[in-house]
């Protein structure tokens, strides 16, 4: 959830598995579930100056198996904010059966794409069988990383006149081995390659606290 940059004229890893299966399968990681929380920040610096954001996420639902999942997010020290300011948003999970690694929508073009999951090391070894077929014969079921698109939805607890856009989404990439989350924001009115970076919450007493919110 960046600060829209308006222009003016005033001041890997794959184990020695086979990615062309025919069959794919959706991933699976038990890091990756409904009630996990993340810690982090997302970098929103612009040429004026450097900027970046406390961030947290909380995972409110996840079905694998449909290449689905939705959560909240929410920043804390948002400029001009008297809150933090949570929104709440859905991915898709790219699976090669339910999604695949070209979005398809919300202004992102192919080239969008690869440019933007290529800003993941993890990615590397898929490009060339993304660019031979469009990634639709992989089988990342036992690949370590998740790729995913993160969509906000709505504002959760403030207006959509907070000074905040949603406008865009987010590339995203997650870690199987220890639930770390990198994330990129797209979108064409804002600052480019906006870097999330995330790390999963042990969350016992004396932890990290993470705020509830009720979703209607």
């Amino acid at each position: 959830m960046p600060v829209r940059v308006v222009e003016t004229t005033s001041p890997s890893h794959s184990s020695g598995q086979d990615l062309s299966s025919a069959q794919p399968s959706p991933p699976s990681c038990s890091l990756l579930c409904a009630g996990r929380s993340f810690c982090g920040t997302q970098n929103v610096s612009s040429l004026q100056k450097d900027e970046a954001w406390k961030v947290n996420v909380r995972i409110q639902g996840c079905d694998i198996e449909h290449g689905f999942l939705c959560g909240t997010m929410e920043a804390l020290n948002v400029p001009l904010a008297d809150t933090p300011v949570v929104t709440f948003w859905e991915g898709e999970i790219v699976d090669a059966k339910n999604h695949t690694f070209f979005t398809g929508k919300w202004e992102a073009t192919p080239e969008d794409d690869i440019r933007h999951w290529s800003k993941f090391p993890s990615f590397t070894p898929l490009l060339s069988q993304i660019e031979d077929d469009g990634g639709k014969s992989l089988d990342l079921s036992n690949y370590p990383y998740i790729f995913m698109r993160w969509k906000e939805q709505y504002f959760v607890n403030v207006g959509a006149d907070c000074g905040l856009t949603i406008a865009g989404f987010y590339y995203v990439c997650f870690s199987c081995t220890d639930g770390s989350i990198s994330g990129f924001y797209y979108d064409p009115n804002s600052s480019p390659f906006q870097k999330l970076e995330l790390k999963c919450v042990n969350e016992k007493p004396g932890g990290f606290s993470f705020s509830s919110y009720e979703l209607v």
